[in-house]
């Protein structure tokens, strides 16, 4: 598979945390589950494939999708389709970054994947025709630089204050939450108004998603996993707080993710109908 990266020119730069372009994608399985980050994404699909998420318990497909969507920020985990020979473009915001671009308040589109209809103002279906046209990662990332800039409206940038809260909590342990948002100079209903605004969900509920990805990263780097460990390396109050969170991100719980090798996979992305 080719997977090329690209970062934007200023003012874009600092609201964008990835864009890439990934083709040749050859998956082993054809259905996976995807856990929140706290990101809003741009994605386009190059291949002509149609996409489906799935309902999570029956995994019947309940969407479809094609061209050009935006998948909004996530407080559960969702199912999706994954293709063999696939090619697709991928803006992903920071979590504060996507209102500039999309004019759009992040709560309007919290927990959902929506069609890029919905944007007609923001010009993705001839976005998507532009890179579809394009030859090679190069052009596509130049066809982006430009959406990028015309999209771009300085006054839907997120205050300096919000920007600071968002970087707190990602830097801080989950017990500093109080002391983070009492810092803020302004009352808590302000902030949470603000947040929701600009990230697309409470501080509290981006902090716990910022807490279950701090435990992929620890068994991704502990080779002899102790739950009780990493329970309290995370900040949860005892392990069973810790197996309730990871049932509610993951939909597993943490001894059938540890049976099925996920640990082995990509960040944030779960087979879940692999052959083995």
């Amino acid at each position: 598979m080719r997977f090329e990266t690209y970062t934007p020119a200023h003012p874009a730069a600092s609201l964008i945390e990835s864009i890439f372009h990934f083709e040749g994608f050859q998956p082993d399985h054809s259905i996976e589950r995807v856990v929140p980050t706290g990101h809003v994404f741009v994605i386009f699909e190059l291949d002509g494939m149609e996409r489906n998420t799935f309902d999570n318990d029956s995994l019947q497909p309940n969407a479809s999708f094609r061209q050009a969507w935006v998948s909004g920020v996530h407080r559960n985990y969702i199912s999706i389709s994954a293709h063999p020979d696939s090619e697709m473009f991928v803006i992903q915001f920071k979590a504060y970054g996507a209102y500039p671009f999309l004019h759009r308040p992040m709560s309007e589109l919290a927990e959902r994947v929506v069609p890029a209809t919905e944007f007609p103002a923001a010009g993705l279906q001839a976005m998507r025709q532009a890179l579809s046209t394009s030859a090679g990662s190069e052009q596509k990332f130049a066809v982006a630089e430009e959406w990028l800039a015309q999209q771009f409206r300085a006054d839907l940038v997120p205050p300096a204050a919000i920007v600071a809260v968002v970087e707190q909590l990602q830097q801080q342990p989950a017990a500093k939450l109080n002391d983070i948002m009492d810092s803020f100079n302004g009352s808590q209903k302000h902030l949470i108004a603000q947040f929701k605004k600009f990230v697309g969900l409470t501080p509290k509920q981006y902090q716990r998603v910022l807490r279950f990805n701090d435990v992929f990263q620890q068994m991704q780097n502990d080779q002899f996993l102790s739950w009780s460990d990493i329970a309290h390396r995370c900040g949860y109050s005892d392990q069973s707080h810790f197996i309730r969170e990871f049932r509610h991100f993951s939909g597993f719980n943490p001894e059938s993710f540890l049976k099925n090798d996920f640990p082995d996979d990509a960040a944030n992305f779960f087979p879940l109908d692999r052959e083995r």
